[in-house]
């Protein structure tokens, strides 16, 4: 015997008292569609069980209802790249879509074509070979931060943080610890968000009469790099009494490079990251950082690419996502011992 023929789209529509096309509609939250009708149509489908045909819909569209994200390989590290991979995922999940990653490693020079309706790339690195490739594929792309200045491409949309203000507000906490003499650990001019974090930190030296210094390091450099930097940092700058840390979690193999150099964090020497980070609420003192919200910013990013894909929004919009500093208390007190 057969079971109980599935319900479909037409028994929807007539239970409510509408078209097919409004019932289509009603239930993928597109068209013109009055709250009154719409809340039919959802209650017609709870009543008959009604599940979307997806394979259907993604072949009528000419869709696979599948987005890609690419993501610099220090993903594997960051917590920053996990949550904000996390959020993308949920929203779209939330509106039956998957999402598969692209290696950025891969997605030049590749033998196939990408199987994905469009792309989100966080944070695209200037020099990346990748990125010609994946805009010159045609597939719709949404950026998280704008194009490094070396990079032509024409994305549907872009997701981006005033960065350059963030480290103005970060520098403003700096000032009550009375530091003089801060040091940026950054990967500069590698991708938009380092460009104007170097923009806000030389601003906001040149306000306070302050001679910036900056100690360079790989975007994507792995602990002992940061080992590294901080040691020759503070071989060559023994004066330094802040260190702004930029790569996410870098501030956590500061923190642990000033105890075994004999620095004491909040006497001599104070640290600040760009990047929060689970564990900098409970490191000792606890450190003051920029709140960048990945999580939310995944959200926004998957938000507006499928807007554009489902004809929701224009291609170009062009969206600021608010971002905030945290301060705790490595910033809280004037240093007691002042660098000479």
């Amino acid at each position: 015997m057969q079971g109980p023929r599935r319900a479909r789209l037409i028994d929807v529509a007539r239970r409510a008292g509408v078209g097919k096309t409004t019932a289509s509609d009603a239930l993928s939250g597109s068209g013109r569609v009055s709250p009154a009708t719409r809340d039919a149509v959802l209650a017609a489908a709870a009543d008959l069980g009604y599940t979307a045909n997806t394979a259907a819909r993604h072949l009528r569209n000419g869709s696979i209802g599948t987005i890609g994200i690419v993501l610099p390989e220090v993903v594997s590290r960051s917590s920053y790249y996990m949550a904000f991979s996390f959020g993308i995922v949920t929203h779209a999940a939330a509106h039956d879509v998957d999402v598969t990653i692209v290696s950025p490693s891969l997605s030049s020079g590749r033998s196939r074509p990408i199987r994905a309706d469009g792309l989100i790339i966080g944070d695209p690195l200037s020099g990346d070979p990748a990125l010609p490739a994946l805009f010159a594929s045609g597939i719709p792309i949404v950026t998280q931060e704008h194009l490094p200045d070396d990079v032509e491409g024409d994305p549907v949309g872009v997701v981006w943080s005033s960065h350059e203000a963030g480290m103005l507000r970060l520098m403003d906490e700096i000032d009550r610890t009375g530091a003089r003499h801060p040091a940026l650990l950054v990967a500069p001019d590698i991708t938009d968000w380092s460009r104007q974090l170097v923009a806000g930190y030389r601003r906001g030296c040149e306000s306070r009469g302050l001679q910036p210094v900056l100690a360079p390091i790989e975007f994507e450099a792995p602990w002992a790099a940061v080992r590294a930097a901080t040691e020759r940092l503070l071989a060559e700058r023994p004066e330094t009494d802040v260190i702004i840390c930029a790569p996410d979690s870098s501030a956590i193999e500061v923190v642990a490079v000033l105890g075994r150099m004999g620095r004491i964090v909040g006497d001599d020497i104070t640290v600040v990251s760009c990047v929060d980070h689970p564990s900098l609420p409970y490191l000792q003192p606890s450190i003051t950082s920029i709140d960048l919200r990945p999580r939310e910013s995944g959200v926004a990013c998957a938000a507006l690419l499928l807007d554009v894909l489902e004809g929701r929004a224009e291609p170009g919009a062009d969206i600021e996502f608010p971002i905030t500093v945290v301060a705790r208390e490595s910033t809280a007190h004037p240093l007691r011992v002042r660098a000479s």
